[in-house]
């Protein structure tokens, strides 16, 4: 899908769709993106996108928001802050957006006769795996609870392929970048010498810069129908994301919070958040001939650190500057 077409966009001004809508934009497409505020609206509109006010949780609202895109991209999330990840009820919010917007999103793809629905979803649904890669092929686990709404979103967007249209999941790995919640979580973590990585040192976490997963997105416009990996090409161990993050931020070494510590605190949810997940990219590579800028985490986290670090030099000189 080369031409130049117009993309109804939900989650366009988070983490992902923030890059995602600029890189729809500079790819010649046009961009309407979901706004809840006229703060973010006014954002929107000064990229060059058209902001639209919709309640995500409105079937009617949605199926007269999205006439006239040729593409529906679903990024919209609502993940906790890590202080209330533990909470079942915090997470309430964010599974509805990802079954019944997703279910409204597809009436209203039906309706009009938009062929193609990308939707967001994350690695985080695969088994334990150990050291073993892990494609598409590799069945979710179904244990967490948690994680099931993720599940059933996924199955409702591959279900419409065929006679409703062309249904993409894109399974993102853990994202960071430089202007996430995650990463100011992260650094304050560090404060206390606690790595923002837990489980065993030994195992497997498959990550994806906020720019890399925003320029998967776009390159999704044109993929066969299917579920696809969205990873860097290289999953670091949690002991060597720990140091590459330290790296980064001129931090000392950092503790791993252990797995059953977890685990003990935050059930089936957490237990799947601390497996050893080598995930593989490569299907969707072939497929699309995308390839992420940062092979990995670190040189992701490196380039993080080193923009930060000049940032805060060049804001110091200007303070000095002033009379």
């Amino acid at each position: 899908m080369s031409d130049a077409i117009t993309c109804f966009v939900t989650g366009a001004t988070g983490a992902v769709g923030r890059p995602t809508v600029r890189g729809l934009l500079g790819a010649g497409h046009r961009v309407r993106a979901v706004a809840r505020s006229d703060e973010r609206a006014a954002s929107l509109r000064d990229a060059g996108a058209e902001p639209v006010t919709v309640d995500l949780f409105d079937r009617d609202g949605l199926v007269d928001a999205v006439a006239g895109s040729d593409a529906i991209l679903h990024l919209a999330t609502n993940v906790p802050p890590l202080s209330k990840m533990g909470f079942a009820l915090a997470w309430k919010t964010h599974n509805r957006l990802r079954t019944e917007t997703t279910r409204h999103l597809i009436d209203a793809a039906r309706t009009h006769g938009i062929r193609r629905f990308v939707k967001e979803s994350i690695t985080f649904t695969y088994p334990d795996r150990g050291d073993a890669w892990i494609d598409e092929s590799v069945a979710p686990d179904e244990h967490a609870k948690l994680l099931r709404p993720t599940v059933e979103g996924e199955r409702l967007v591959l279900a419409m392929t065929g006679a409703v249209g062309d249904g993409v999941v894109l399974r993102f790995g853990l994202f960071y970048g430089a202007d996430t919640r995650s990463t100011d979580e992260a650094i304050r973590m560090a404060r206390v010498r606690v790595a923002p990585a837990v489980g065993r040192s030994g195992s497997y976490l498959s990550s994806i810069h906020v720019d890399d997963a925003a320029a998967a997105v776009v390159a999704a416009l044109g993929v066969p129908a299917g579920a696809y990996n969205v990873v860097d090409d290289e999953p670091l161990t949690r002991r060597e994301y720990a140091d590459a993050f330290a790296a980064a931020f001129d931090l000392p070494h950092l503790r791993l919070t252990p797995a059953g510590m977890v685990r003990a605190m935050g059930g089936s949810g957490a237990k799947a958040l601390t497996a050893s997940q080598r995930v593989s990219n490569r299907r969707f590579r072939e497929a699309t001939g995308w390839a992420p800028a940062y092979r990995s985490a670190r040189e992701g986290w490196a380039a993080i650190g080193a923009a930060r670090s000049h940032a805060s030099a060049s804001s110091a000189t200007s303070r000095e500057a002033q009379p």
